[in-house]
């Protein structure tokens, strides 16, 4: 009982792993890209939060005098009628993406507090390990199935005609595939730690019948 088992063991290392994944994928603009053999797009690449256009005309501005070039922040306040372009730059299911993303990486974040508890002042002869490992297994696969939702919304919808320019020509960048794999590192983790969880509850059950089993042994002797 003094020891954890290989499964949490290896959860903790997988658990870095997908903690490096989320954090890269929620802040990298590489979710959809434009092919970088067509010089003359108006779109570059986009994240989560930010947008890079090499030449995107403003779509209020009917005389087409306006045009935006350069990345952004998706809130940025400083470029003239930056925010009045938002919903279309941010529509309904960048929104939902977003959103569970936002949940999978707070939910990354309160993890790995506990990991780090799990992992320095945690061992399996205390009585807070096993509820810890089981909320840190089902807190991970919680977070890899907000993940999931998100890229499948953002697969589906994010290169789909009327979005973005030039969706002929653009892809899924490297961010999203970064994403796509948190999502299995993630459930790979919180299935280790309800397993670890399994484990030590298991070996607690037995460690409590044998100490009742030698007592009764005593007790017949005596």
């Amino acid at each position: 009982m003094k020891k954890r088992s290989s499964s949490g063991n290896i959860a903790i290392g997988i658990f870095i792993l997908a903690a490096l994944l989320v954090i890269l994928a929620f802040f990298s603009h590489s979710w959809l890209v434009s092919d970088y053999r067509i010089t003359g797009a108006n779109f570059n690449r986009l994240g989560l939060w930010h947008h890079c256009f090499r030449s995107l005309p403003d779509p209020n501005d009917e005389y087409g005098r306006r045009f935006f070039v350069g990345c952004r922040w998706i809130f940025d306040p400083f470029t003239t009628g930056y925010d009045q372009i938002r919903g279309y730059l941010v529509p309904t299911f960048m929104v939902l993406t977003q959103f569970f993303y936002t949940l999978t990486f707070l939910a990354v974040l309160a993890c790995g507090i506990g990991v780090l508890i799990f992992f320095l002042c945690c061992t399996p002869h205390e009585d807070r390990f096993i509820p810890l490992t089981f909320a840190l297994g089902l807190i991970l696969v919680g977070a890899g199935i907000s993940a999931a939702l998100a890229t499948l919304i953002f697969g589906f919808w994010a290169n789909r005609d009327n979005w973005m320019l030039g969706h002929d020509n653009n892809f899924f960048g490297w961010s999203f595939g970064v994403a796509v794999a948190s999502v299995f590192a993630l459930l790979a983790s919180g299935i280790l730690f309800l397993t670890e969880a399994h484990i030590q509850k298991k070996k607690q059950k037995y460690l409590k019948e044998s100490q009742s089993r030698l007592e009764m042994a005593q007790e017949t002797k005596a």
